[in-house]
């Protein structure tokens, strides 16, 4: 998972903000044919070790091409002059196996939420150096969650990278555990957060969505998982 800058929101279609900033969604299509733009646009909005940009380079493009290939898949990209933001992802498969590596069972919502087709996976937030204070980050953020008929977003972050770690945490995300896959990898902390009306009062903010999930108060309502609480950058 990629992230940069900060978080939260949501527009539509293709419209230009003050600072000149246009968003627009690609099909997949347009996703294949923008790769190489794209994974320019990654290399250039992170900091790498000497000799680790051809690296990073390919596996930015080898998560895209396993992304572009999901069902649902959805890519909003930002355009001023040149490409400066993207984001993407997709409904997370009713197997349940994009949560593998998970630590310890998830939480029962969560499981069954999955299997019921209501959890959409943010798989990659980039923002380009140059724009990291016009909050575009959360616009993207937005701009893809617009008009999902899920009850949580999900993304796994990599341990190391307590600046995306950040920016989801800033706008509600919540963490609810760690991945290990693949064998070797370094840990990522999972995290969600609730669409939908917040309703005050439930816990942690976490709201039902009235289109996906049963009334509060159902005898088979499932519990909500528990907020870990923020840590220090």
């Amino acid at each position: 998972m990629t992230a940069r800058s900060e978080a939260g929101g949501g527009s539509s279609g293709r419209e230009r903000a003050a600072d000149g900033v246009i968003l627009r969604r690609l099909s997949r299509w347009q996703a294949e044919e923008l790769r190489e733009d794209l994974a320019d646009l990654h290399v250039e909005s992170w900091e790498t070790a000497a000799g680790g940009e051809y690296s990073g380079r390919q596996e930015f493009l080898t998560r895209l091409a396993a992304a572009v290939r999901q069902p649902g898949f959805v890519m909003v990209v930002a355009e001023s002059n040149t490409l400066v933001g993207c984001a993407f992802g997709f409904p997370v498969g009713r197997d349940g196996v994009w949560w593998r590596g998970f630590d310890g069972g998830l939480p029962r919502t969560v499981e069954q939420l999955t299997a019921s087709g209501h959890v959409f996976a943010i798989t990659e937030v980039t923002v380009h150096p140059y724009a990291r204070d016009q909050g575009l980050f959360q616009r993207l953020q937005a701009e893809l969650l617009a008009g999902q008929e899920a009850s949580f977003a999900a993304t796994l972050v990599d341990e190391a990278d307590r600046t995306s770690y950040s920016a989801f945490r800033s706008t509600g995300w919540q963490e609810i555990g760690e991945a290990h896959w693949p064998s070797g990898a370094p840990a990522r902390r999972a995290l969600l957060l609730p669409l939908g009306n917040r309703a005050a009062g439930s816990p942690g903010g976490l709201a039902h969505n009235a289109r996906t999930q049963r009334p509060e108060g159902s005898a088979d309502s499932p519990s909500m998982p528990r907020a870990v609480p923020p840590e220090s950058p």
